[in-house]
């Protein structure tokens, strides 16, 4: 087995503890972005096995701690030209302190090839729209895991009008109380029932773009 395919089986095995090393050794007799598309190729398959009920969330989040392990190891690595399907500013609305589930979605997103900037939890809508802002976004990604705060996503919607942005970005938003009618009425274009629908939908979005 190659380095390039252990990598790939640890990430999917869930061997955390063993990531390290093995990139760290990787990076001695490959280029950062092989390691990359490995680690990416694991998460696939995560995405996989979960979607086929084999994996559930926690083995998503510990595959996703297996692929961001490796992806602080080769980021100095990474050519600065890599190119990226999009940017997508990603976020936990405010007021709710949730995260594991945005957590899972933006390693998946990254894995998937896009530029994604995570501002984290507990967002104010004004620091969504100055990201949208610093980053060109193409997409904006928001999570509400509490029914009282999935108000906070017509408020990022608002905030996004107000300043001339919301024709340039497409908003997709999930969590437990979100449906795709209730999306729409909140001002949002996508709901997403979790994290690797998340990324089909973000490819459709830019794909709609391209």
């Amino acid at each position: 087995m190659s380095e390039l395919e252990k990598i790939k089986e640890l990430v999917v095995e869930l061997e955390i503890d063993d990531i390290e090393s093995a990139v760290k050794k990787a990076l001695e007799n490959n280029e950062a972005e092989d390691i990359l598309k490995a680690l990416s190729e694991g998460m696939t398959e995560v995405g996989k096995l979960y979607e086929e009920k084999e994996y559930y969330l926690p083995e998503l989040v510990l595959a996703g701690e297996c692929m961001n392990t490796g992806l602080e190891i080769i980021k100095p690595h990474l050519k600065a030209g890599l190119k990226s399907k999009g940017t997508i500013v990603i976020s936990t609305v405010k007021g709710d302190l949730h995260d594991i589930g945005k957590n899972v979605a933006s390693t998946l997103l990254v894995s998937a090839g896009f530029n994604v900037v995570d501002l984290g939890k507990d967002v104010d809508p004004d620091t969504i729209v100055q990201a949208v802002k610093e980053n060109d976004a193409d997409i904006v990604a928001l999570s509400s895991l509490l029914t009282m705060t999935v108000v906070e996503i017509e408020n990022v919607v608002k905030a996004l009008e107000e300043a001339g942005l919301r024709d340039k970005v497409k908003i997709m938003c999930g969590g437990a109380p979100l449906n795709q009618e209730l999306a729409e009425k909140l001002g949002a274009d996508y709901n997403c029932d979790d994290a690797t629908d998340g990324v089909d939908v973000a490819i459709k979005i830019l794909n709609a773009k391209a």
